[in-house]
């Protein structure tokens, strides 16, 4: 995956905001109309549509326009990336850290040793 992946970024600046994280998981417990996901934010509809707007050029959800009704869907693989982009850079981390520990326990032994030792 590239270090700059422009769908990594659309993907966590819409994940980025409370109001779409909140439509993202009203959605993930299946489809709704835009109505139904703007009434509890109390925004107004086009402000909800901006949102809305953002998450589909995330791809995280697709909406399908069905005479006057807006249906959106969640579309889960979408979290993929943002997934695996997490795993590796835990992995960065946890090797680090496992190093730091593996360097502090050499520091110890070898602290250890020299008090050991006669004349130190």
């Amino acid at each position: 995956m590239a270090k700059h992946d422009p769908d990594l970024s659309l993907l966590f600046q819409a994940l980025s905001d409370p109001t779409r994280r909140s439509i993202l998981s009203r959605l993930m417990e299946g489809p709704a109309p835009v109505s139904v996901l703007a009434e509890p934010t109390g925004m107004a509809l086009p402000t909800v549509l901006r949102h809305l707007s953002v998450l589909e050029d995330a791809r995280l959800i697709e909406t399908e326009k069905t005479g006057r009704t807006r249906l959106c869907r969640a579309r889960p693989t979408a979290l993929q990336a943002a997934t695996a982009w997490l795993d590796d850079q835990r992995r960065i981390w946890e090797a680090r850290t496992d190093r730091l520990e593996a360097l502090l326990e050499t520091l110890q032994d070898k602290g250890e040793a020299d008090e050991d030792r006669p004349g130190t």
